[in-house]
């Protein structure tokens, strides 16, 4: 296994052991993290932000591959299985990770998913509903952004 893959693998292992230390030093201090829920973040709220779901996330599953490697880009796939916790609903999630690495550091991550798919599965009815709107994606934005800024404010005191 060459190291960029190795950093990769050691990442999602640290995941599924809920080893938050270990997925925060992948990371460059300039490090970039974006999603369809969580955009743009910066280093100390990628890191806040996988803290939170290892301390939050009480039964969440996770499988991975890599898909291909890159002279400094790696791209995966992993599902997560988890109960959303703010409905209690299930949730098996496809997601593909781009990592763009450089000395032995992640710099840039960006995970795609489907966010109406998530939506139906967390929010149940009222995600398949709504879940496509623009107005009902912001809200799961804005409401994510808060309860990470409250994550980070409440554990770094």
């Amino acid at each position: 296994m060459q190291q960029n893959e190795l950093l990769i693998h050691n990442f999602y292992i640290a995941f599924l052991d809920k080893d938050y230390k270990t997925m925060q030093a992948t990371y460059a201090d300039n490090a970039t993290f974006s999603d369809p829920v969580f955009q743009n973040l910066n280093a100390t709220q990628t890191r806040g932000m996988w803290e939170m779901f290892c301390k939050r996330g009480k039964d969440m599953q996770l499988t991975f591959e890599i898909l291909s490697i890159a002279e400094n880009q790696i791209v995966a796939e992993w599902i997560p299985r988890y109960t959303f916790s703010a409905t209690g609903n299930y949730v098996v999630n496809h997601i593909t990770s781009t990592f763009i690495i450089a000395d032995n550091k992640i710099m840039q991550h960006t995970d795609n998913f489907n966010f109406y798919k998530w939506s139906c599965q967390a929010l149940g009815f009222r995600g398949v509903l709504l879940g496509w709107t623009a107005f009902m994606q912001n809200k799961i934005r804005k409401t994510a952004m808060a309860n990470l800024t409250k994550f980070i404010a409440t554990n770094n005191n």
